[in-house]
Parts: C-alpha cells; sequence; structure tokens
C-alpha cells in the first residue's frame, strides 16, 4: 500500500504542475525497490532455499535498458505535456502486450 500511496502523490504534485517534486517522488519509489525489496526477496530466497537470480533473459535486458533510456529522455527537460504521460503509458502497454504474447 505504501508503493501505491506514493505513486499517488506523485500523480497529484505532477498535475499541480510541481514537476520537481513528482519526480522526486517517483524516482525515490523506484530507488526504494531497485535498492531494498529486490536485494531483500534475494536473500530471503537464499535463506528459504529458493534461489532467485538476476539473470535476465536478452529480451527482459534490451526492454529493461529500453525503458530507463525512454524515460530519462521523456524526463530530461523538466518540461511536462499530457503528450509525454500518453507515450510513457504506449510504451509501457506495449512492452506488457509483448510480455504477454512472448
Amino acid at each position: 500500500a505504501g508503493n501505491a500511496c506514493e505513486h499517488m502523490t506523485a500523480v497529484v504534485v505532477a498535475m499541480r504542475n510541481k514537476m520537481d517534486l513528482a519526480v522526486g517522488v517517483a524516482v525515490g519509489s523506484s530507488l526504494q525497490i531497485a535498492l531494498l525489496a529486490l536485494p531483500l526477496n534475494i536473500v530471503v530466497g537464499w535463506a528459504t532455499g529458493h534461489p532467485m537470480g538476476l539473470d535476465l533473459d536478452p529480451f527482459s535486458a534490451l526492454a529493461l535498458t529500453a525503458a530507463v533510456i525512454h524515460t530519462t529522455i521523456i524526463t530530461s527537460d523538466a518540461i511536462s505535456h499530457w503528450l509525454q504521460g500518453v507515450v510513457l503509458c504506449a510504451v509501457y502497454a506495449i512492452v506488457a502486450v509483448t510480455y504477454w504474447y512472448r
């Protein structure tokens, strides 16, 4: 529930045109997952006998890299436009559908 609240906060402050706060909340939430939750899951998996690794197949690595590059390009100018949000949602949908039918 905490992550959902953070995302809702990012959306609300973005609607109020406070993009620096919105990006800060969104990036902070992503960093929490990347730096705490994922390594914690790996350690707990090892401790319980269910090994979990970060061995990504080439498609997953490419999708992750493309998502990071695309998000960096969109957010680098610190100007928001509704069409950029639509493009980000479209890319998310494309990646989701590709994973579904892969």
